[in-house]
């Protein structure tokens, strides 16, 4: 885990974060010899949350689909 002074921490927060994010976590040490972990915070979401996919068809086609494929059977 990289490890950053107090001081470099607050001149580049900007990348510190970038980094904590791609490297999972990173330290500061302040003066004091006292380090401080900076972990990102796991996302939340579900796997099953996807973006729906438009293909254009109306509520009736589908319900057509189904009942012509249940004829089948």
């Amino acid at each position: 885990m990289t490890t950053y002074t107090y001081s470099q921490a607050r001149q580049n927060l900007s990348t510190l974060l970038d980094r904590a994010k791609r490297e999972g976590g990173i330290l500061i040490k302040r003066k004091d010899g006292s380090y401080f972990s900076v972990r990102p915070v796991p996302d939340n979401k579900s796997p099953l949350d996807v973006a729906g996919v438009n293909i254009n068809i109306t509520k009736e086609e589908i319900v057509d689909i189904i009942r012509e494929m249940r004829e089948r059977e």
